[in-house]
């Protein structure tokens, strides 16, 4: 049999066996498990250490066990390597064990008395490779009648709609903490002195302009009071920040030029400007607005 599958097609094959069965059993999502957890090729490394030294292991004793042999049994040997694989003997088991076929000189005795146009029937049972695959088939049949119909058990159509729901529970909780993905209603504001440093630096350059430098408004409207056109507080500035002012008059839209990240620091930074009693302040516009959530996240 190692004159037709030697050792290095042997040793790959129960390698690539090993890592399907490892892909197979790891949760390693979208990814490959070896990609995932690099122990896996730690694992698969010692495994072809492993596979080489049972292989050398196996091959030192064929050898010494050829050397002992007598020249009959070594001619013999010789003879048995040398036949198709067909005619040799463990082939010749093998199938006997799956088929049962009856030597063709033994054919007469499963002789039926049926003859037509010269077809004879044999009386020759199923092969056993066919009848196992039979019983196996009730017994899953069994399984899944069990399984599916008395313990409700999920389908893949309910599997599928649970992976969905969990995943979507997924994508919610990722959206919270990653910061390109954040919207007015995930936004949460920021009160830590690097932050709001970081705020004040890109409303100078992309605000001041319109808000003036110290926010008491010119073009734009005063952020200092408490007086607001769209709303006040971290959502609603968020909001106007990403989708711009009013119609005509209003502000533009920073969403092309803005990453959300970048306008919650500048609108943490316009809330921080509140009471500060700018010169010459621009009259209030809008109306007052309360910030009723009293909860003020902090993010570091």
């Amino acid at each position: 049999m190692n004159k037709y599958f030697p050792a290095y097609v042997r040793v790959p094959v129960f390698l690539f066996a090993a890592l399907l069965a490892m892909e197979y059993v790891i949760d390693s999502g979208d990814q490959f498990a070896f990609v995932m957890y690099p122990m896996v090729i730690l694992v698969l490394m010692l495994m072809l250490l492993l596979l080489v030294a049972i292989e050398m292991i196996m091959a030192a004793i064929n050898n010494i066990t050829f050397q002992i042999m007598t020249p009959e049994q070594k001619q013999a040997a010789f003879a048995q390597q040398s036949l198709p694989m067909k005619e040799q003997q463990w082939y010749k088991k093998l199938m006997q064990m799956l088929t049962k076929s009856v030597p063709l000189e033994s054919e007469p005795a499963l002789l039926l008395d049926h003859d037509y146009d010269g077809i004879k029937e044999l009386d020759n049972d199923l092969p056993p490779w066919w009848t196992y695959l039979f019983i196996g088939t009730i017994i899953f049949a069994a399984v899944y009648l069990v399984r599916f119909e008395i313990l409700d058990g999920d389908t893949q159509e309910t599997e599928y709609a649970k992976e969905v729901a969990a995943a979507n529970i997924a994508i919610e909780k990722w959206k919270k903490t990653a910061p390109d993905l954040m919207d007015e209603k995930t936004v949460t504001r920021l009160t830590e002195p690097a932050d709001l440093a970081i705020g004040k630096e890109i409303y100078q350059t992309n605000c001041a302009a319109c808000h003036r430098a110290d926010g008491g408004g010119q073009i734009g409207p005063n952020l200092t009071d408490d007086h607001w056109v769209l709303g006040g507080g971290i959502k609603n500035i968020f909001h106007t920040l990403v989708n711009g002012g009013r119609d005509g008059k209003g502000m533009v839209a920073w969403r092309g030029t803005l990453k959300p990240k970048e306008m919650q620091h500048v609108a943490s930074y316009v809330m921080s400007l509140q009471g500060s009693n700018p010169i010459d302040p621009k009259a209030p516009e809008g109306e007052v607005w309360t910030d009723t959530d009293v909860k003020i996240a902090t993010e570091k």
